[in-house]
């Protein structure tokens, strides 16, 4: 769920949506992350619409605007348009096999739902099969959809003040941390407060829930398929709740208490944080020097060896060259980024190693790089990033659902000495959870959904829980289901944020199951992972780069069961896979 307007223009592509949006490569390349951040297709060619038209975008996929009620208590007033984004089913609409659309989140909140169709979407059409189309959208309020949330005159103004406000602190980088993310949050409220346009207080998940009933509607269907990640779980038990009739089928995946995310607490989401970096250390050790390079014989070992790296950045950065981009490489960063990698450990513990055994040797470029974005650059043209994904519009759904915040810098220490009771990645959090830019936020009306999330919904719930998610604990999973009658916690035995952050093709194929003929697991289902995060080689990581224990792995799989396995492999071991907590 959740991403950062706290920290600079590099950690905003980390946290704002924590998969980073990275290469697959050994080193990420500038060029595509630029390409994945613009768009070949331009909007402007698309008249928002009152029914649902598709147009022919990008390649090969189909886009369109779709009107709904800006203010849903105004249904005749101004409108708000929804961008989309489908892959087509490969079985024909009118084929008796067709099976509707199933609308994917990837949460954030901010996250586009149009970028990560476009990145992912075929992957997700091979998990549940040819007989549904896959669409995403961009929620209202962000990126495609308009209007769009924005508390800045202009990109530059925004990278500026983002990149010159001292916001890539932890709260653990110096005495005064945590005073600089108070005063910088108290900023951000103002900011929002003056430059809105009248629109930012329609910018939450209630009437997000209420757009998805109009996009299923506008597809002619009567409920909702729907697969939602990270803070898409509060969206999809949001719309349970609010519409338990009209549920056809739907899973939620890294399950947020949403109970908790609405209070604007963030204050359960790391309960398992530490089991993630203690199976990076243990997997160190079993790998071997040969496939992690900051090996040593015993897990205290390398847990030294990362604490004095900690050290010695905390007393000397260092400052990094690479082709694309600079920067300096600090105390803040390589916390940020261990974090970071806690989401993805299949796809980032191997380079991490790497990047932290060069550290030691005084090289910082690995490190620099699992983070590196392409600079930022001004334009003439108005219309070219009239549609880029910025944090704004994420901030705006945060604390526009949460109840008040306290201005209180005191109020601001006690939740974080509460944190850092449950967590030593407290520092990291109390960044990454967004709860202080809260803080002054304009005083809204609170009348929009805050639960219960008590339902009978007609069709039950399918949910899906890692045993150690750095930011969405099993345990929210078990929790959220219990309002949910019917509802069934499928547990993936693995570390990482959601399903797709692990290979599992028992994992994939219940929800398969689920989607297609409507059967769910058996209560206390555990599935297992199909590989390790230290797998794959160093070189040539994951199925799609060819690593040869990646082909190993595949070998005694039927041909359906390979084709389903090389998806989820890809996902697992993508850089890129935008789910947002």
């Amino acid at each position: 769920m959740l991403r950062q307007a706290r920290l600079s223009s590099r950690y905003l592509v980390l946290l704002l949506t924590p998969w980073p949006l990275l290469s697959t490569a050994s080193a990420p390349d500038a060029s595509k992350a630029a390409a994945l951040n613009s768009d070949e297709f331009s909007w402007h060619k698309i008249a928002p619409s009152d029914e649902l038209v598709w147009h022919d975008c990008y390649s090969g996929h189909q886009c369109a605007r779709l009107k709904v009620p800006l203010d849903y208590e105004n249904p005749d007033g101004a409108s708000a348009a929804i961008a989309m984004r489908r892959i087509h089913s490969v079985v024909p609409h009118d084929s008796p096999e067709y099976r509707g659309p199933i609308l994917a989140s990837p949460g954030g909140p901010g996250a586009s739902g149009v970028d990560f169709i476009q990145q992912f979407g075929h992957k997700i059409s091979v998990i549940v099969g040819p007989e549904f189309d896959i669409v995403g959208c961009d929620p209202r309020g962000i990126s495609r959809s308009t209007p769009r949330a924005s508390f800045f005159e202009d990109r530059a103004e925004r990278n500026l003040f983002w990149s010159t406000s001292g916001n890539s602190i932890t709260a653990s980088s110096s005495d005064d941390a945590l005073a600089r993310m108070w005063a910088q949050s108290m900023l951000v409220g103002r900011l929002a407060g003056e430059r809105d346009d009248g629109n930012l207080r329609f910018i939450h998940s209630d009437y997000t829930a209420r757009d998805m009933l109009r996009i299923v509607e506008a597809h002619g269907r009567e409920k909702i398929q729907y697969w939602g990640f990270s803070y898409g779980s509060v969206l999809g038990a949001t719309f349970a709740a609010m519409f338990p009739d009209k549920v056809g089928r739907l899973v939620i995946d890294g399950v947020v208490d949403s109970e908790n995310y609405y209070a604007a607490e963030c204050s359960n989401n790391l309960m398992d944080t530490e089991k993630v970096w203690t199976a990076f250390l243990n997997g160190c050790v079993d790998a071997g020097p040969t496939k992690c390079p900051i090996y040593s014989p015993t897990a205290a070992e390398i847990q030294a060896t990362v604490d004095d790296l900690y050290d010695s950045l905390r007393k000397r950065p260092i400052p990094v060259r690479t082709a694309t981009s600079y920067g300096i490489v600090d105390y803040d960063l390589m916390r940020n980024t261990i974090f970071v990698s806690l989401y993805k450990p299949f796809a980032l513990f191997p380079t991490l190693a790497r990047a932290l055994a060069d550290l030691s040797a005084g090289n910082a470029t690995g490190l620099y790089q699992i983070s590196e974005a392409p600079q930022f650059k001004c334009s003439c043209d108005l219309d070219e990033f009239s549609f880029e994904n910025v944090n704004d519009g994420g901030l705006a759904v945060l604390c526009n659902d949460g109840k008040r915040i306290s201005k209180s810098f005191e109020d601001a220490e006690k939740h974080y000495r509460n944190l850092l009771a449950n967590s030593s990645w407290a520092d990291v959090w109390m960044s990454a959870c967004d709860r202080l830019a809260c803080m002054a936020w304009p005083e809204f009306p609170k009348t929009n959904f805050h639960g219960p999330f008590v339902a009978n919904t007609s069709f039950p719930l399918l949910m899906v829980g890692n045993t150690a998610d750095p930011v969405t604990p099993l345990w929210a999973a078990k929790k959220m289901a219990q309002g949910f009658s019917g509802s069934v916690v499928l547990t993936q035995d693995s570390i990482g944020h959601c399903s797709l952050a692990a290979p599992s093709l028992c994992t994939q194929k219940h929800i398969r199951n689920y989607f297609r003929d409507g059967v769910l697991p058996e209560a206390g289902t555990v599935c297992s992972t199909d590989s390790g995060p230290f797998d794959a080689l160093l070189e040539g990581q994951g199925v799609e780069g060819g690593g040869e224990e990646a082909q190993v792995v595949l070998g005694g799989f039927s041909a359906e069961d390979r084709t389903l396995l090389e998806a989820v492999q890809g996902l697992a071991r993508a850089w890129d896979v935008p789910l947002g907590m």
